[in-house]
C-alpha cells in the first residue's frame, strides 16, 4: 500500500483552484473537471455524493485538519497575503517555542492551510542571530546531528 495523499471536499471546484494556484502557488498536475491533483492533496467537488453520503455530512470549518506548505522567506508570503483581498485568517505570523513560525488561512471551503518556514530557515535564522548549535539544538528541540545535517 502506497499513501497518494489527502482529498478536501469543496463546494466549488473553480474557487478552490484559484485559491490554491493564485494564492498559494500550487500548481495542478491533473484537472478534469470536479477532480484536480496538486502534489500532495487533491480537490473534489461532490464528494458526499461520489461516495455516497448526504451532501450536509460535509463540514465546513471543522478544524479537525489542515494542509501544511513550508517557505523559506515567512515575511514574504505574509506580505503577498496582506494584499490578498477577502483572505480569511485563523491568525497571522505566530512564533512557537522551537522558533518555526507559521500562518494559517482559510482556503474557500474553510479548510486550514498552514503555512511555515522551513527548520532550515529557523536554525540558520537561530546561528546568524550568534546561537551555538547547542543553543539551536536545545532550542528547535532538534538532535544535534539533526541541526548539524540542516546547516551543512
Amino acid at each position: 500500500m502506497k499513501y497518494q495523499g489527502c482529498l478536501l471536499a469543496v463546494r466549488d471546484i473553480a474557487a478552490s483552484k484559484h485559491f490554491y494556484e493564485e494564492v498559494l502557488h500550487q500548481k495542478a498536475v491533473m484537472d478534469i473537471g470536479a477532480h484536480v491533483t496538486f502534489e500532495g492533496f487533491s480537490l473534489q467537488q461532490g464528494y458526499a455524493e461520489l461516495v455516497g453520503l448526504s451532501g450536509d455530512s460535509v463540514k465546513e470549518q471543522s478544524h479537525s485538519f489542515q494542509v501544511y506548505f513550508e517557505v523559506e522567506d515567512l515575511d514574504e508570503v505574509y506580505s503577498e497575503f496582506k494584499g490578498v483581498s477577502n483572505l480569511r485568517w485563523v491568525h497571522e505570523i505566530k512564533e512557537y517555542p522551537w522558533g518555526q513560525r507559521d500562518i494559517r488561512v482559510y482556503d474557500p471551503d474553510g479548510h486550514i492551510a498552514e503555512i511555515a518556514e522551513d527548520m532550515t530557515t529557523v536554525i540558520r535564522r537561530f546561528l546568524e542571530q550568534g546561537m551555538s548549535e547547542e543553543e539551536v539544538a536545545k532550542r528547535t528541540m532538534f538532535p544535534l546531528d539533526v541541526v548539524k545535517q540542516y546547516i551543512y
